[in-house]
């Protein structure tokens, strides 16, 4: 595992070395970031407005004690969105989606030898095909996490409109209540190291496929797995650092 951990680090640091031009450079993270971001966009869309609707009828499903108000479920559905639902629930499904597309794509050119044919022509190859995508992903994931935030609870004021018996008006106040803008920053926060967790572990297992095509489909699987386990580990930690002086 250490040992895997150091070969991680050295496939990072190796992406600063001998770069190439910058016109291709930019061309490759546009490209990128159209996979990333607006390739994923539907499937994002669609799973944030379920959810929102989901947590929204789990709540109203168990609002049962006297003492709480009905803006309750307005409040829950936003605290919950922004400050785990959207960012870190987002990160697993994207890890799937563009995870596994990552790993695949590079090992599927290691196999066929199109990443040793780039350097024997003296072309970083760490630069010029993870660099990019690491980039993207970085840049893009955030937009997609505010997204996520604005339709799951859109989806949950749906939910709560058709589904239940809460007045919309009251999950609408309990949407203003109390509200702290720093939720949003640590989702932001989250966003921008799940996007670097997510893409880096995709690139460095994809990068070092060895074998045939079998190998290509275990690179991916690793990639999603691993990644999972390190935006819950990386959650557990940002949520103890950036809200820590709230406990």
């Amino acid at each position: 595992m250490i040992k895997a951990f150091g070969e991680y680090l050295l496939f990072l640091r190796a992406m600063f070395g001998n770069p190439v031009p910058c016109r291709m450079f930019l061309s490759r993270i546009a490209k990128e970031c159209i996979q990333v971001g607006v390739d994923s966009l539907f499937i994002v869309c669609i799973i944030s407005i379920f959810m929102g609707g989901a947590t929204c009828i789990q709540l109203a499903s168990q609002f049962k004690h006297p003492l709480m108000t009905k803006d309750f479920i307005g409040v829950a559905v936003r605290n919950m969105t922004v400050s785990e639902l959207a960012p870190t629930v987002i990160g697993i499904v994207f890890t799937g989606k563009i995870g596994s597309s990552m790993a695949s794509e590079l090992g599927s050119m290691r196999i066929s030898e199109q990443i040793d044919a780039l350097e024997i022509m003296g072309v970083n190859a760490n630069n010029y095909l993870v660099l990019p995508k690491i980039i993207a992903t970085v840049f893009m994931y955030p937009f997609l996490v505010i997204i996520a935030m604005f339709l799951s609870i859109y989806g949950g004021f749906l939910s709560c409109k058709w589904l239940t018996s809460i007045p919309p008006q009251a999950y609408i106040n309990g949407l203003r209540k109390a509200f702290d803008a720093y939720d949003i920053h640590v989702s932001l926060y989250k966003s921008l190291v799940y996007g670097f967790i997510i893409s880096s572990i995709a690139c460095y297992k994809g990068f070092f496929t060895r074998g045939g095509s079998l190998d290509v489909g275990k690179s991916s699987t690793n990639a999603v797995t691993n990644s999972c386990i390190a935006i819950l580990i990386a959650d557990l930690f940002l949520v103890y650092v950036l809200l820590g002086h709230r406990i």
